[in-house]
């Protein structure tokens, strides 16, 4: 039994090599909104693959403070960075998008979760954009074929999330198997896959894991609610979120509150 066993880990290691040096010979594209949960997958790919290009939306949010965070966290990681603009303003139903609409405050207690992942109107905040990672996706998947990226990195998680229902596994499946069907790179071969390395982490887990790969948060801009100089109100689901997770991985939380 120990020699079946010690045999399989060696197997699993082999292969595990073989696909670090194949990701060392393949791109990628992360999408990057400047906040902490994107920044971690952007460095996580970093890692992994032969070249990273970055890409944000100036899509008619709220505030435009994650998009300077994005630019100098992408100049900071030394990738490419694309930002495109978009007007999903126009269609409202979002309070990130219509400013006639309430930011509300976030409640981590009430926030659908690996034990209560269930998704109902009454659990998805206002806060969520009509359609938005579908929308980001498809212009992703269209940066990744002309820069012939095999890899789509987002940050999505199943776990920590304020219950918008574009960021479930099931929905990243679904997109992963109609970019194969639906792009020139999908149908002749060169497969594309969809990246979710924070699907299964906690928050407070994600922040390990980005420590761990040399992010520096104190960049990072995650509030709905942030000034002109970025500083964060504290109190949105967003920064409720950010404070539970910097709280439970023991780290000192380095985001720039407004002051009051």
């Amino acid at each position: 039994m120990t020699n079946v066993t010690l045999h399989n880990n060696s197997a699993n290691q082999a292969s595990d090599a073989e696909l670090d040096t194949l990701n060392k010979n393949q791109n990628a594209v992360v999408l990057l909104s400047g906040g902490l949960d994107s920044v971690t997958c952007l460095y996580w790919a970093k890692a992994r693959y032969a070249s990273v290009t970055a890409v944000s939306f100036d899509y008619g949010q709220r505030h435009n403070s994650e998009l300077v965070a994005a630019k100098r966290i992408a100049e900071t990681a030394g990738v490419n960075h694309r930002i495109i603009d978009i007007d999903i303003a126009q269609l409202g139903g979002s309070s990130l998008t219509d400013h006639s609409m309430i930011v509300p405050d976030g409640d981590t207690d009430k926030f659908p979760n690996k034990k209560r992942d269930e998704i109902d109107n009454d659990a998805i905040p206002n806060t969520y954009v009509p359609a938005r990672n579908t929308i980001f996706l498809s212009y992703a998947l269209a940066v990744a074929e002309v820069t012939d990226a095999n890899h789509i990195v987002i940050g999505v998680s199943s776990v920590d999330y304020s219950g918008y229902p574009d960021c479930r596994p099931e929905y990243i499946e679904a997109f992963e198997h109609m970019a194969n069907l639906a792009t020139k790179a999908g149908v002749t071969g060169h497969r594309l896959s969809i990246q979710t390395p924070l699907q299964k982490l906690s928050k407070a887990q994600t922040i390990e894991l980005g420590l761990s790969l040399g992010v520096d948060y104190g960049q990072t801009i995650s509030c709905y609610r942030a000034d002109v100089n970025g500083l964060a109100c504290g109190v949105c689901d967003s920064c409720a979120l950010r404070r539970q997770g910097f709280a439970q991985a023991g780290v000192t939380d380095p985001t720039h509150y407004q002051a009051g």
